[in-house]
């Protein structure tokens, strides 16, 4: 609202004003440039500080920009190489599952060589009883590829046990160390026969009991144990593991020892079967 008697001078008038006072100047500066000087002088003096703040201020935006940009090109090469990261982290983890595999199938490969008189069938372990210990597991070969009942298995260079069913596909193993086994054995060094007991209880200082050894058998420490040829169950001359530890039984006749198993019962992957039974020689 407009006070009153207060005069305003309307717009156009100002502009007008202003506009001859441009053209003045204009003039002036061409008849004699001198005239101009303080005005350019004033007018950079308050112009220039500006100019140079709008351009600090543009090259930080455009710093920022860029910045910006180099950031979000680093987080996208990051994401690939994480990427790339996880791919050769999965391509090793396959790579030493096959290391491992090729390594396994050399060992039956040369245990194979070891037993090489008798005939025998690759197996793969694919399941087995709970517990700590493979005393009692499955393996993906049965009577549709010639494994039979009481077949002997071996593996790591040693006994493992024997065929006790047989499916078309599939058969199950009771090993050593279960508490249903025993394996007429005999040492090496003196031929001295026993019997090889299987105790899971037993078994969890990693050893198994053999027992029935004759007083005056001279076996030690480190001896070596194997099947024996009087076993009604396994073929002769296959190692069961070294004797760890001997003591005399309270009867003054026997004495009774301890032996570490070259086969390894907490973990199997791969056996052998021996498909030539004991009873009857054949296949």
């Amino acid at each position: 609202m407009k006070k009153p008697g207060k005069k305003v001078i309307p717009t156009k008038y100002i502009l007008s004003f202003l506009c001859v006072l441009c053209a003045g100047l204009v003039v002036l500066t061409m008849i004699n440039s001198n005239i101009a000087r303080p005005i350019r002088e004033a007018v950079s003096t308050i112009i220039l500080p500006v100019q140079k703040g709008m351009n600090q201020i543009g090259e930080w935006f455009s710093d920022k920009a860029d910045m910006l940009k180099e950031l979000a090109d680093l987080q996208e090469e990051n994401e690939r190489l994480k990427a790339e990261n996880e791919e050769l982290k999965h391509e090793n983890v396959i790579a030493s599952q096959q290391r491992a595999e090729l390594e396994r199938l050399r060992e039956l490969l040369e245990l194979d060589d070891v037993y090489a008189d008798y005939p025998k069938i690759a197996a793969r372990v694919i399941g087995k009883e709970t517990g700590n210990w493979f005393s009692i597991f499955t393996i993906d070969k049965g009577l549709s590829d010639g494994i039979g009942l009481g077949m002997n298995v071996i593996s790591d260079g040693g006994l493992v046990g024997c065929v006790t069913y047989v499916g078309e596909n599939y058969a199950k193993i009771t090993t050593i160390i279960n508490d249903d086994s025993n394996v007429s054995a005999k040492f090496a060094s003196t031929s001295d026969v026993c019997i090889v007991q299987g105790d899971l209880k037993n078994f969890e200082s990693g050893m198994i009991r053999v027992t029935n050894i004759n007083i005056d058998a001279n076996v030690k420490e480190g001896d070596m144990l194997i099947t024996s040829q009087i076993s009604d169950k396994y073929v002769p001359g296959i190692l069961i593991g070294y004797v760890s530890g001997i003591e005399d039984d309270g009867n003054k006749l026997t004495k009774s020892a301890w032996v570490t198993p070259i086969v390894d019962f907490s973990q199997m992957e791969e056996v052998l079967v021996i498909t030539q039974l004991k009873v009857t020689g054949e296949e």
